[in-house]
């Protein structure tokens, strides 16, 4: 009686194939405890545990991702490569196989890098620096502000302090400037250069037949010169707030009541004019290369070679289109992140299929890499913030996705309600579609044939292609007869 009751049962229900039966599911869904998917068009099998908070996936190739959402990131390349993060951006760290280098950080404050050939460094920001390459005059600690003589860092060849302010020394090449206390009292020398300064009130610099600078009562009276060695030499003179002017060859330009009202003309390499009337909120440009016509915040037009951008009623509407090198990129905002559009096409190409990335904050994102792979999400918070941070992407973006529909190649595709309570998905490869209602109910249909499954393929029936109904059940199977 109880076998001829679980036989009925499962001609109703909707399961898990039996291997007499047409191809498996390619989805095990046990919302919310375990949902498993099979490898999609790129090969990549995926599974998440605890709706979006666990998750883990591996590509063909062998590579491994798997974490828990928000804490703790893992991924673990083939080749032996490793990234790990916990509570991204708190704490990240990877390893490079090839280079065997090893590098952590907490907040980009608190930094280390080692492996490969020897080049230990590590700096807690911004208070302690460190770097061991085995070599004395590359190698150094320092404590800030105690003490420090680092090496090929912060932009200088060498710089040293102590007690900081009260001593500082920097060399770039062989110019050194020497402050104490800085940036008080400043002097300069070598590399040809000469120079003191006793800040604000007065400074003098010198690079022999190169260039100079001159300030009294900084920043309001100054005169330099630069670039005197060349054919273009420029000279900068300014008595703020009532004048300052800026010429060279084939340049110049004026500014009264400084910053508001002045000029600028250019007659080469190529010839533009502008004028300022309240800048920056009127500016005027017209010349061979360049375009301004500027009322801000009401309307703004630029126009260069490459680049061309509109604002309407700043910062409420931007319009903005330039090149890159292989690409055409044009970029729509509505208040700079509450709507954000961005689309691609190549200049080698241009009838290939335009890139789209397109954000109506905090609803919803849109993404088409213009080479068959798709993604739609709702709701969508994060993205817009962080458009080239894979990372937060695979962290935090999955936490708000009620809705998601990813195509990882045309006809190929799924969509998934409720961090996948409801998906349905569909492969022109396999001729097949699948749809799942957490564990309740599931249904599949390929070129092999028909399944259904109830209660996380606890009772199932399947049609095989050209055949009758089959019904079985998990418990059934079990029984002998």
């Amino acid at each position: 009686m109880t076998r001829r009751l679980l036989s009925a049962l499962a001609v109703v229900g909707v399961a898990l194939a039996s291997p007499s039966t047409a191809e498996p599911m390619q989805e095990r869904n046990y919302w919310p405890l375990w949902v498993e998917r099979g490898p999609d068009a790129a090969g990549v099998e995926r599974w998440n545990a605890l709706g979006p908070l666990i998750y883990g996936s591996r590509s063909a190739n062998g590579d491994t991702l798997g974490g828990v959402r928000p804490l703790f990131h893992d991924f673990s390349a083939a080749a032996g490569s490793t990234a790990r993060s916990v509570v991204y951006p708190f704490w990240y760290g990877e390893y490079d196989a090839p280079s065997e280098e090893h590098r952590w950080t907490i907040l980009n404050l608190i930094n280390s890098q080692s492996g490969g050939e020897r080049d230990d460094q590590f700096a807690i920001w911004p208070i302690y620096f460190s770097r061991d390459t085995g070599e004395p005059e590359s190698s150094y600690q320092a404590v800030f502000p105690i003490y420090g003589d680092i090496a090929q860092r912060f932009g200088q060849n060498r710089l040293t302090w102590a007690a900081f302010p009260l001593y500082v020394r920097y060399a770039k090449g062989d110019a050194i400037t020497t402050a104490t206390p800085w940036p008080f009292i400043k002097t300069h020398h070598g590399g040809g250069q000469r120079g003191f300064a006793l800040w604000p009130l007065f400074g003098h610099r010198e690079e022999t037949g190169t260039s100079f600078s001159q300030f009294l009562l900084w920043p309001l009276i100054y005169r330099t010169a630069d670039k005197q060695d060349t054919a273009t030499p420029t000279h900068r003179a300014g008595f703020l707030p009532f004048y300052a002017t800026e010429t060279s060859a084939g340049y110049r330009s004026e500014t009264f009541g400084w910053p508001f009202f002045g000029y600028s003309r250019r007659t080469a390499p190529r010839s533009y004019t502008q004028t300022n009337l309240l800048w920056p909120w009127w500016v005027q440009g017209r010349g061979d290369a360049r375009y301004v016509n500027r009322w801000a915040p009401i309307y703004s037009y630029s126009e260069t070679a490459s680049r061309e951008q509109t604002w309407l009623a700043w910062p409420l509407w931007r319009d903005r289109q330039w090149r890159s090198e292989h690409l055409n990129h044009h970029r729509q905002q509505v208040l700079y992140f509450l709507y954000h559009s961005e689309t691609q096409t190549s200049l080698q190409s241009p009838d290939a299929e335009v890139a789209v990335k397109r954000h109506l904050w905090p609803l919803l994102s849109h993404w088409n890499n213009g080479a068959g792979r798709v993604q739609t999400q709702l709701l969508s918070p994060i993205e817009v913030f962080f458009p080239h941070n894979e990372r937060t992407r695979q962290l935090w973006s999955p936490l708000f996705a009620l809705y998601r529909y990813d195509q990882s190649a045309p006809g190929e595709f799924r969509h998934s309600l409720l961090w996948d309570a409801v998906t349905y998905a569909r492969s022109e490869d396999r001729l097949s579609r699948e749809f799942h209602l957490g564990p309740l109910f599931s249904y599949r249909a390929d070129a092999e044939g028909i399944q259904w499954g109830l209660l996380a393929g606890l009772l199932r029936v399947s049609q095989p292609a050209g055949q009758g109904l089959q019904a079985s059940s998990i418990l059934t199977d079990r029984i002998s007869p």
